[in-house]
């Protein structure tokens, strides 16, 4: 019987990627209902505040569903939120049997679906692809339970390990479907961050051009306000707003300029000199900032490294040789000293995108 439920929930978890970007910050769910070796029924969470993946699956049943086995992606919501709870409806509409991926992350529901539909008799099964389950809803997982953003490091660079020239020259390291890939990544996470000396370097826009697609919130890290007052992530302000992260160290008459001109100004904590990286990660969080892209230059990212605050890295590798000693590398800073302070990563996988390879993993947080 296993082989089925695996081969139903990976339908359910095909389902639930199509709600990826319109759903946040829910999680991603998928519903697949079964009867007599059948599908009857199957739904996704399309749209935030509207129908959950159970009950869009009910709507589509084309039968009775009394005695139907349901998959479902994420455990069934026991309270009410915007919707009445799902583990209610499931319970109504007489299920047979349950077959959950992942329990609730939420360390206050987490359980309690699955308790609900024990109680009122109906076989529950769990953790059939737990792990792509949770992969797939890697932000949610974060989020919920730390109240902080999953941030994804992505970096772009040579088969020599190089992200630029040594006159500084980086546009394009990678070709057209790579840079496409950035733009969708974009598009589904909520915040983009990069520190000033990128946008001194390169002025970017830091928009998604998808077509359709939105553009996340811009995040400047800027300790001592050194941002150009003519910078295009400062001019439009339309298409998407732009935050910078300060600190006290900041010139007042800088920040009044900026102020002036609608720029909103995060003062967090200095550390060493700089932006306390943890610090501006909660007050991120708290205004329910879920994800953020870190696309942040050398010398940031070694620091969201040293800060901890890095959840996935995402490497493009370019089939070239650039060369050169000063020539810089993705993570710059002071770097470490003992090969036993590297940060690991784990479940590193590789994919070819267009002429390009992108390495994908998880750092690891026992470090």
């Amino acid at each position: 019987m296993h082989n089925q439920d695996t081969h139903y929930m990976q339908l359910a978890l095909e389902l639930a990627a199509k709600g990826r970007g319109a759903v946040a910050p829910n999680p991603m769910v998928g519903a697949v209902i079964v009867k007599d070796g059948r599908i009857i029924g199957a739904g996704y969470h399309e749209k935030f505040g509207e129908g959950h993946a159970e009950v869009n699956a009910f709507r589509s049943a084309t039968e009775d569903v009394a005695g139907a086995t349901v998959y479902v992606t994420l455990e069934p919501c026991s309270h009410y939120g915007k919707t009445p709870p799902c583990s209610d409806k499931i319970i109504e509409m007489k299920i047979g049997r349950v077959v959950i991926a992942a329990l609730d992350p939420n360390p206050l529901v987490s359980g309690r679906g699955v308790k609900k539909l024990q109680a009122a008799g109906i076989e529950v099964v769990t953790g059939v692809l737990a792990e792509e389950s949770r992969r797939l809803n890697e932000v949610f997982m974060k989020h919920i339970v730390t109240k902080e953003p999953f941030v994804v490091m992505k970096a772009a660079m040579s088969l020599d390990g190089k992200i630029a020239t040594r006159t500084g020259e980086s546009q394009w390291i990678t070709g057209p479907a790579a840079r496409e890939r950035v733009h969708q990544l974009r598009s589904v996470l909520s915040a983009i961050m990069v520190g000033v000396q990128t946008v001194i370097t390169d002025d970017p826009q830091l928009t998604s051009r998808i077509p359709g697609g939105k553009n996340p919130l811009r995040i400047i890290v800027d300790s001592s306000l050194r941002i150009p007052l003519e910078a295009k992530v400062l001019r439009d302000q339309d298409s998407a707003k732009t935050i910078i992260a300060t600190t006290e160290q900041a010139d007042r008459n800088k920040a009044a300029l900026l102020e002036e001109a609608g720029i909103e100004l995060l003062t967090v904590p200095a550390k060493d000199g700089r932006t306390d990286l943890k610090a501006l990660m909660r007050v991120l969080g708290e205004r329910g900032i879920d994800s953020i892209l870190l696309e942040g230059g050398a010398t940031l990212n070694f620091t969201a490294l040293q800060a901890g605050i890095v959840d996935k890295v995402q490497v493009y590798i370019a089939p070239k040789l650039i060369g050169g000693e000063t020539a810089k590398t993705p993570v710059g800073g002071e770097g470490i000293e003992k090969l036993s302070q590297a940060f690991g990563v784990l479940d590193l996988k590789a994919s070819a995108v267009g002429e390009d390879i992108l390495l994908e993993g998880y750092i690891s947080k026992n470090a």
